[in-house]
């Protein structure tokens, strides 16, 4: 499939938004057709998801979620602090540590995704942690409240049906996990 025809090109941007863990543009556009147009693009730092796999089922953290008011459960996810870019496997070891004290013995990556692509270009790199041995955590003031948990495979199938993992994140890491076979 051929995806350079079509393509959009950037006249100019603006920053209209910007804070410590994110920038927002405004960039005026020209479509193919020559028209012109107006596109908001969020701009995040990659970041790394780990699916920390023990026995039949995995461990997961939960918090609450302000932008949609619940808690919910994911698997362990985020970037450096400030914006800073990091190897992605040195991420993915750092954020499972952080918030679950858990250190991986193996750490496979399963692929690269996009998340959010028609508002932002922020991707994230999806690992699988085994061998898992316990430490201490190391949470970030944001995360004070997050809980953590040792989940069973059948009881994410149920966590997804009932509401309690909504992160489409976590939900495309699971299906790349079990695209592979594992």
């Amino acid at each position: 499939m051929d995806d350079t025809g079509g393509v959009i090109r950037k006249l100019d941007s603006k920053v209209v938004y910007e804070n410590p863990w994110m920038t927002v543009t405004e960039d005026r556009i020209e479509r193919p057709d020559g028209s012109l147009g107006l596109y908001g693009v969020v701009h995040k730092p990659d970041f790394a998801l780990v699916i920390p796999a023990e026995g039949d089922g995995f461990h997961m953290v939960e918090e609450y979620r302000y932008p949609i008011g619940r808690r919910t459960w994911n698997f362990p996810q985020g970037t450096m602090p400030g914006g800073q870019q990091a190897d992605p496997e040195e991420l993915a070891r750092l954020e499972l540590a952080q918030e679950t004290g858990l250190r991986a013995g193996e750490l496979r990556h399963l692929g690269y995704l996009n998340c959010a692509h028609g508002t932002s270009g922020q991707g994230y790199n999806v690992f699988l942690a085994t061998g898992l041995e316990r430490g201490d955590r190391d949470r970030e003031i944001e995360e004070q409240d997050m809980r953590q948990a040792w989940i069973s495979r059948a009881e994410f199938t149920a966590m997804v049906e009932d509401g309690r993992i909504t992160d489409d994140s976590t939900l495309a890491a699971y299906a790349l996990m079990l695209m592979k076979g594992l």
